[in-house]
């Protein structure tokens, strides 16, 4: 693979290259070969200065199709655990342009240049090395160049025709802003850069521990939360079933989210073969509100500690609001009291009826969060009250017939 100088290297290759053909091999004198823009020579032009010039301009980067999903995920599943270095494909879009005051001479040029292009449709390791080594000691990159890899990735370089229309043509030189020479696109692939980053690298298997079990694998189906509830707090009981979970031991529960699993794995509250229930802790510093995955844990034969497959537990924050909050310049500024604490990451909201806001910035982990409904503020009223974190509602009573919403209501006065 390349590094990042590999669009570089290029570059320079197909300099050096045509440099080769036309100092002093084509009999045309001096020609220069240069890779600026060419608005930077037609500068050179208005100035009086038109030397026999042939230049490289890239004019586009294109991503390679072909290459672009050759490699598997390159990050772990917590989305942040670098797996792999996936190279970066590219497609790089020439064009090949001829200057000159001499009669003829253009096409002379043009002609000797695509000639060295149709030789050469695969470029070999070889040519690679050979023409960065034939750069000028005074190339500003000459040094890095010798290095970039190019010479070395997996795939050869390739020049093809790279078709332009008329319209497409126009387009190009009217937005160089430079007058129009005689001009040939072309194509190079395709361009490996791949990234220096830090991966991880796991360790060979030192010895296979391969163990048959008779019976039904133990696999979770479904959550069942206390009647009513859509999300469970502190004390609540859980129950998940499933087949085969008469052995179960522990309760895992991991936030996806923030990736991490609850320190303390739960002991079951109680276990059958079709059940397992667990109550939910009540550890506001370290459960905070959220969609938790609960798995269950058991001892294969071999004593080892394995998981079923994970199902969606959602804690929800328990709030206490003020019973009633009075109206300022600046608003309606509500406190809310709110257990388990929330996280400076967290997505929080606050709703009062039907508006909801964020809350005033914080920096730590906390209960009690600030909220300021903006100017006007809120109408005076009775206000049904509710938090928002992670995606999880708090609780809210309804009661009566018709059903109706009676807490936690907030007075605005």
């Amino acid at each position: 693979m390349s590094t990042a100088l590999g669009i570089a290297g290029v570059t320079a290759t197909l300099q050096s290259m045509l440099n080769s053909v036309f100092n002093p091999g084509a009999g045309l004198g001096t020609v220069v070969i240069s890779a600026v823009a060419p608005d930077v020579l037609q500068l050179a032009i208005n100035a009086g200065n038109t030397p026999n010039q042939v230049n490289l301009f890239l004019h586009q980067v294109t991503l390679n199709t072909a290459w672009r999903n050759v490699d598997l995920p390159s990050l772990g599943p917590d989305g942040s655990t670098r797996m792999a270095s996936p190279p970066m494909a590219l497609d790089l879009h020439y064009l090949l342009t001829t200057y000159t005051a001499e009669d003829g001479f253009a096409e002379a040029l043009l002609g000797f240049a695509l000639l060295m292009l149709h030789q050469n449709p695969t470029l070999s390791r070889d040519q690679v090395r050979s023409a960065l080594a034939a750069l000028p000691a005074s190339h500003p990159l000459f040094g890095p160049l010798q290095t970039t890899g190019l010479a070395d990735q997996v795939e050869l370089l390739k020049i093809s025709p790279d078709t332009l229309g008329r319209e497409e043509m126009a387009w190009i030189w009217t937005a160089l802003k430079a007058d129009y020479r005689p001009t040939f696109a072309f194509q190079v692939s395709v361009v490996l850069l791949q990234p220096a980053v830090t991966v991880t690298s796991p360790l060979p298997v030192v010895q296979r521990h391969v163990f048959v079990q008779a019976g039904l694998q133990p696999m979770l189906l479904q959550v069942q939360l206390p009647a009513g509830q859509a999300a469970v707090v502190a004390g609540d009981t859980v129950t998940i079933t499933g087949r085969a979970l008469g052995g179960a031991l522990k309760i895992a529960l991991t936030n996806q989210r923030f990736g991490f699993r609850y320190p303390n794995d739960l002991n079951p509250s109680a276990v059958s073969g079709t059940a397992v229930s667990f109550l939910v802790p009540d550890d506001a510093a370290n459960l905070p509100a959220g969609v938790y995955t609960a798995a269950v844990l058991f001892n294969d034969i071999s004593n080892h500690l394995v998981s079923t497959n994970g199902l969606p537990v959602a804690i929800a924050p328990v709030i206490s609001a003020p019973a009633s909050v009075t109206n300022t310049a600046a608003g309606t500024p509500v406190s809310v009291g709110v257990k388990p604490d929330v996280r400076p990451s967290q997505v929080i909201s606050f709703a009062m009826g039907e508006t909801a806001v964020n809350p005033q910035p914080f920096t730590a982990n906390t209960g009690t969060l600030q909220f300021v409904f903006p100017p006007p503020g809120l109408p005076q009223g009775s206000y049904l009250a509710r938090l928002q974190v992670d995606g999880v509602y708090s609780a809210v009573t309804v009661s009566g017939q018709p059903p109706a919403f009676t807490a936690p209501k907030v007075q605005v006065l």
